[in-house]
């Protein structure tokens, strides 16, 4: 039977706007702040860091706050070096907040889909970030509304958080609902606790190697016009 979605659910970070080009030009002027070159290396252990304290953040077992102002401190700790964590991640998000690179498609499908889908946000991280770099990318005013996991106290992939923007969805259907995001264990695995349909963004075909299978998998965006059934220039003559 032809599915047919009303409501789609966009995540923000590698799905519509390319996090990784707007964290490695803020790191890049972080540590040139300390006069430390930015290695290869040294990135990636950041990113080891910063990604397993946001997992324990999606498990519920760290807030917020702990993520961002310790993640600096306990990196320049293991390089012997005691620093302020709270003031590096002051500094850290002013250089994030001016990322605003786009996904390729990104702004085009965004702003095609609009004409015709309800479409809202739904995001792990800082409301003020997340606010700044959807209105520099001219993305903000294409969706309904914005969910930013801190202002709702819950985060992807916990149930509530999807209790908490179906509660403000005018007329919401789930069966009619649809989520895409990047990650298997925030996006994916929330929609699915929620009862939504879910089409994992893979852009790189990484190996799935969790227990949890999408609806759908599309490695551009472009492809989610198949999955909805409809042609672009359908959409473009609205």
């Amino acid at each position: 039977m032809l599915k047919k979605y009303r409501t789609l659910l966009f995540d923000v970070d590698d799905t519509l706007l390319d996090f990784g080009a707007a964290e490695n030009a803020a790191l890049s002027m972080l540590f040139e702040d300390h006069n430390i070159p930015l290695t290869t290396e040294l990135k990636a252990h950041y990113r080891k860091i910063n990604q397993g304290l946001w997992k324990s953040f999606e498990e519920g077992t760290l807030d917020r706050d702990e993520v961002v102002n310790t993640r600096f401190s306990i990196l320049f700790k293991e390089y012997g070096q005691e620093v302020d964590g709270v003031l590096l991640e002051k500094k850290y998000r002013s250089y994030l907040e001016e990322g605003h690179q786009l996904v390729h498609g990104a702004f085009e499908l965004i702003k095609d889909l609009h004409h015709k889908y309800d479409l809202y946000i739904v995001t792990n991280g800082v409301s003020k970030t997340q606010y700044k770099r959807l209105r520099d990318s001219a993305l903000f005013p294409l969706f309904n509304n914005i969910f930013v996991s801190e202002d709702t106290g819950f985060q992807k992939p916990m149930k509530e958080y999807f209790d908490y923007v179906f509660a403000r969805i005018p007329n919401f259907s789930v069966e009619q609902g649809l989520i895409i995001g990047d990650s298997l264990s925030a996006d994916i695995a929330g929609g699915q606790l929620a009862g939504l349909d879910t089409c994992w963004f893979n852009p790189e075909m990484k190996p799935n190697n969790m227990d949890i299978v999408p609806t759908y998998q599309i490695q551009r965006l472009d492809e989610l016009y198949r999955i909805l059934h409809v042609e672009r220039e359908s959409l473009v003559s609205v």
